[in-house]
């Protein structure tokens, strides 16, 4: 097996896409696509979005110190994608139709709304920024998590598979494949069967 080594690239692939929402003091909301979010402590709970300067949510952000990660599903895809190449300096993002239409839905703990139609929203108060180069990251600590009842087992627990989410991987998006094990499978005990 041979390698090729090339100059440093960002090719940590695939990760979230995901639409941060967000509104400006006098309340005007916009919403932007991110794939550099991620999570970066369980307790408290903490993730990162990195947003470039000249981005019009930056503003936003840095001066409302909130913002919204909403998970994205594959029928959300086109939306997903239109939010982040238009700029809400010339458009709102919450007036659009049909396949590209977005439902502000206030949200509990931040003034920044989410999206009704995600399945997953998490509402973030910043706790630092982190000047980096083309991106500045900002930290922030989850404080409510909303969940759309659609994607609830029987038992109440998230089944995210009934999402349909997508992930963007080197410019393209795509949805999440087949699950093929869980957290410790690698180590789990096999069930004995029992003797009749």
């Amino acid at each position: 097996m041979t390698r090729q080594y090339w100059r440093a690239s960002n090719l940590l692939n695939p990760v979230p896409a995901v639409m941060v929402s967000c509104a400006d003091k006098e309340g005007r909301a916009n919403v932007m696509t991110a794939a550099w979010a991620g999570t970066i402590c369980s307790d408290p709970v903490m993730v990162s979005v990195s947003i470039r300067k000249e981005r019009y949510s930056y503003q936003i952000i840095k001066d409302t110190k909130e913002f919204v990660i909403n998970l994205t599903t594959a029928s959300l895809a086109k939306a997903t994608d239109y939010v982040g190449v238009r700029s809400g300096r010339n458009i709102d993002k919450f007036a659009l139709e049909g396949d590209l239409r977005l439902t502000k839905q206030p949200s509990k703990c931040v003034k920044a709304p989410s999206i009704l139609e995600s399945p997953v929203c998490l509402e973030c108060k910043v706790k630092d920024i982190i000047e980096l180069g083309t991106h500045d990251m900002f930290i922030g600590e989850v404080v409510c998590t909303s969940v759309d009842d659609a994607y609830l087992d029987e038992n109440g627990r998230l089944d995210l598979q009934k999402a349909d989410l997508i992930a963007y991987s080197h410019g393209e998006y795509y949805r999440l494949g087949q699950k093929i094990g869980k957290f410790g499978f690698s180590v789990q005990k096999k069930k004995r069967k029992k003797r009749k």
